[in-house]
């Protein structure tokens, strides 16, 4: 079969959007804003390398309104107004793409979608070519069509994409993309303000789309003279029959706002050349010297297939990921890339070139005895996987669903109307306009803000505010654990996260598809879901956490004697703080005086200032400065080594860990105070959360040793690791004598100068562990 001709469509306002959020603020030497530009260029270049294209084509906004600003005034109406350095750089954009030779197509009154839209049915009856979208979001999913018209789009960042065709949007959606515009005009589309049906959200929407077809079919079918009747055995309740009956107007209309135009008044033709024909590498390299883009030439060059020396040629690969251990090696020399690519490791100079700055930056023992090791350890715990109990999720479900709707029935009681709870703008207009609550911040768009933090401030003015956030909690952990996590096991109901090595910036793994570390540990819902995972048969759950392992890393680092003694002498150490700063003894310290020192113990830790710790404590800022104050002149060592960290990462730009391991600061020096001030807090905490995490897969690989060394391979499975905390299954038989052995070796994974302690459980599931 021939090869199709790929025609590349970019959504240039999108991806330069994403690019100017994702990257920091960088800047030429003539002041001019270049992060957006760098991002779009470094995407071009990922699209070249990944779609390998024929011809490229660049479409993008305007700044007229539209037609769909037209026919409704509110149409993104809670956008932020893009920043004057975006603007600058979106019309720089344009010049970039005519550089590349790429064509760019625009025009008033149309969105870039629409463009894109246009081009897409033009080329419809094209032989042997495929065309795939390029763009930062995902509403061109509807132009989709089998793999002849694909999106390519951006999960996180500018290097986490994903190529969806039709099968990947029914597998995500559970309907063709045909009808996403369908399924906004009923859920609506709150990123462009777009209505829908007040009360209908997403499962509502996708029930309606997959059991009944468009906007137009399903009030046809609701009309007809059984319609009522079968809408209720498709399991729709008497309150979403009648929403559905009452919108009508707002989804046919939505549908419309949503839908990309397809007939806007171009003349597109292909052009006459490749988009390789058409470059001219000296522009290109003369408008990357303009913008000081010192290393993107290289990677054009590269992803043009021009012959460029390799270091070591046995390590080179054409994948775009890298073998584990060199991904290791570079996230180690820069903490940002935690998905390092091979761009990532030409742009340091090859295999050969990573390994001997591993060996210049003393980052050795990190590479080669804690992180290396550990390869084969998570690979295991995934192929592992965790037993889950889908039944009780499912009976879960339904009382929590239940529980829900009686939520939502008391807080439109409460307000003395319904209203869809999940827009943000309806929500402020009941609180604020109705029921005249104080108002407090306001988004960075102008809206009023409902976000949790604001809610907490206003819940003693009015109950109403408690079940909100009730309702947002449940809804939550609803959409997110227990309707989500049976639907991710395997035939054998085992759940296989992955942990990532380099997830994280400061050393700490993460667990992605699914994220079991941010299972909630409250003690009523936290615990129910917790409870749905459970050791296998002929085995018990054992968990193993490091306790207070930060604040003991804090005594080490900072060489501070008074919170060394307070852990070498095994004292609470919140009470212990408590006596020094409020000037009692121990039978004197009462429990909001050790509340009090537990959260400024854990606030320091991530660089908490006086206003966070006003609030955390719930006093005014004078007591907070007080209490500031007295703990840091209870323990001014403390003081003298966080400005000390400061200093030796705005000097260095990084921070290191007691074992070596470094995090880097790119906004350390930022103009914007913002910024920098971010970078500092985050400097602060990194050595501590950093030397915390060294020490959590120090104790990994001890662990796996002894397993290999007692034979308990079949015995003992890591299946999890929480920060702080490794979970692990072992027979029942073997619990008495491993347990405590596994205990011993985390408590004596590395000397630090302060003993570490762990605290250990076990039970027959996650939540009933003691």
């Amino acid at each position: 079969m021939k090869t199709p001709v790929k025609l590349i469509l970019l959504d240039a306002h999108a991806i330069l959007h994403r690019a100017y959020h994702a990257l920091p603020d960088f800047k030429n030497s003539a002041g001019e804003p270049t992060g957006g530009l760098y991002g779009i260029a470094a995407m071009l270049i990922k699209i070249v390398n990944d779609l390998k294209p024929d011809y490229l084509i660049a479409c993008y906004d305007r700044a007229e309104a539209t037609f769909r600003k037209q026919v409704y005034d509110q149409y993104k109406a809670g956008r932020v107004k893009a920043d004057t350095e975006l603007v600058k750089q979106m019309e720089t954009s344009r010049d970039l793409f005519t550089t590349f030779g790429i064509p760019v197509y625009d025009l008033a009154g149309f969105e870039a979608d629409d463009i894109i839209g246009t081009i897409v049915e033009e080329m419809r009856g094209q032989k042997n070519l495929q065309v795939v979208i390029a763009s930062g979001d995902m509403d061109t999913l509807q132009l989709v069509d089998d793999k002849k018209v694909l999106v390519y789009t951006l999960k996180k960042g500018i290097n986490d994409t994903i190529l969806y065709d039709e099968e990947k949007v029914k597998e995500r959606f559970g309907f063709g993309p045909e009808l996403l515009p369908d399924w906004k005009g009923l859920r609506g589309d709150p990123s462009d303000n777009i209505i829908g049906i007040n009360g209908i959200g997403e499962k509502t929407a996708t029930i309606l789309i997959t059991k009944f077809g468009t906007v137009e079919e399903i009030y046809k079918r609701l009309r007809a003279k059984d319609g009522e009747k079968k809408f209720k055995e498709a399991g729709l309740t008497e309150r979403v029959i009648k929403l559905l009956r009452e919108g009508e107007e707002e989804a046919v209309f939505s549908k419309t706002l949503a839908t990309i135009r397809r007939d806007a008044k171009i003349k597109f033709s292909i052009p006459e050349k490749t988009w390789k024909e058409n470059l001219d590498l000296a522009k290109v390299d003369a408008l990357f010297a303009k913008l000081e883009f010192r290393t993107l030439g290289t990677r054009v060059r590269a992803a043009l297939g021009e012959k460029l020396v390799v270091i070591n040629k046995e390590k080179e690969t054409e994948k775009k990921e890298l073998g584990r251990d060199l991904a290791i090696a570079v996230w180690l020399l820069d903490s940002e890339k935690t998905t390092a690519t091979t761009e990532d490791l030409e742009k340091l100079g090859g295999a050969k070139k990573v390994l001997e700055e591993i060996k210049r930056n003393n980052l050795e023992k990190v590479y080669r005895e804690i992180e290396l090791p550990l390869i084969p350890i998570v690979k295991h715990a995934k192929e592992r996987g965790i037993l889950v109990d889908r039944v009780y999720l499912g009976n879960l479900s339904v009382g929590y669903h239940a529980e829900l709707t009686k939520l939502e029935g008391k807080i439109y009681q409460a307000v003395g109307e319904k209203f869809n709870l999940n827009s943000p703008k309806q929500l402020a207009e009941i609180l604020f306009d109705k029921l005249l609550l104080k108002t407090g911040k306001k988004t960075a768009g102008g809206a009023r803000s409902t976000k949790e933090s604001e809610l907490l401030k206003l819940q003693s003015e009015h109950p109403v505010i408690t079940d909100i956030l009730a309702y947002r909690e449940l809804q939550k952990l609803l959409s997110t654990y227990i309707d989500s996590l049976p639907k991710l096991v395997d035939e054998n109901s085992r759940l296989h996260s992955t942990l990532n090595q380099t997830g994280s910036t400061t050393g700490r793994m993460s667990s992605t598809d699914p994220n079991l570390q941010n299972i909630p540990a409250s003690e009523t819902h936290g615990q129910a879901i917790r409870r749905a995972f459970l050791a296998s048969p002929g085995y018990t759950w054992c968990a193993l956490d490091y306790s207070q392992i930060e604040m003991r890393v804090l005594a080490a680092l900072s060489g501070d004697q008074e919170l060394q003694k307070i852990f070498a002498t095994g004292e609470d150490v919140h009470t212990s703080v408590a006596q020094k700063v409020f000037k009692v003894s121990a039978n004197e310290v009462t429990k909001e005086m050790r509340r009090h020192a537990k959260v400024i113990n854990f606030g320091i830790i991530y660089g908490m200032g006086v206003n966070a710790l006003r609030a955390n404590l719930g006093t005014d800022r004078a007591t907070a400065q007080k209490f500031y104050d007295d703990y840091f002149a209870a323990f001014p060592t403390i003081r003298n080594y966080f400005e000390s960290v400061k200093t030796f990462a705005r000097k260095n730009g990084y921070t290191e860990t007691f074992f070596g391991r470094r995090r880097y600061f790119p906004s350390i020096k930022s103009r914007l105070p913002f910024l920098r001030a971010m970078s500092e807090r985050m400097a602060v905490n990194a050595p501590l959360q950093g030397t915390a995490a060294d020490i959590v897969k120090m104790a990994m690989k001890q662990i796996d040793e002894l397993i290999e060394k007692g034979g308990w391979r079949e015995s003992v499975h890591l299946l999890l690791q929480v920060h702080d905390e490794l979970i692990y299954e072992i027979k029942n038989e073997k619990v008495d004598e491993v347990l405590p052995i596994i205990k011993q070796t985390m408590e004596g994974a590395a000397n630090i100068g302060v003993p570490l302690v762990v605290n250990a459980k076990s039970g027959p599931n996650w939540a009933e562990a003691e």
